[in-house]
């Protein structure tokens, strides 16, 4: 339950537990493979220390108590450094349909502009169809293939965005 004023902030080093929990909740409820995607990521229990790295940022949703969602960009791994990824942007049931991913992808989009990126690439699964609308509205394109190397093969739903069209 939300109890106060929603924030986005960058992640803190304290977040790193409730984070990966929340993440994980996230996860489960959309019955993500266990392998394959940021389930398997050995990064989801230190975000903060993942997101210490050049042209990185994550960012948390909270209320000042708990955190309700996140997401971030990086450089996207063997993607070339014209090419960021948009990374595990996950939102718990009591932030879902409040405007918080058009505010946190806005900032995402932004940033990514700010640190040299061209394009903006992420990947997803089919059941997360709310996601993918949101992506779309914001101009991201299907792609036919994955990019990159992320490590994350469960995931079948592939796009991308031209971030000088923002």
């Amino acid at each position: 339950m939300i109890s106060g004023q929603l924030r986005i902030r960058p992640v803190l080093h304290k977040d790193n537990r409730h984070l990966a929990r929340m993440i994980r909740e996230v996860l489960r409820e959309f019955t993500m493979p266990q392998k394959g995607t940021t389930l398997s990521d050995p990064s989801l229990d230190s975000m903060y220390e993942t997101y210490q790295n050049p042209r990185s940022v994550y960012w948390v949703v909270e209320d000042g108590i708990q955190i309700f969602g996140g997401g971030g960009i990086a450089p996207l791994r063997g993607g070339g450094s014209e090419t960021c990824e948009l990374q595990k942007m996950y939102f718990n049931k009591a932030l879902r349909g409040r405007g918080m991913g058009e505010r946190l992808l806005r900032k995402a989009l932004s940033t990514a502009l700010i640190y040299g990126y061209d394009h903006c690439y992420l990947e997803t699964i089919p059941a997360m169809e709310a996601a993918q609308n949101l992506y779309r509205r914001f101009g991201f394109k299907d792609l036919d293939r994955p990019r990159g190397k992320t490590g994350h093969p469960a995931c079948t739903v592939w796009m991308t965005k031209k971030l000088k069209d923002l």
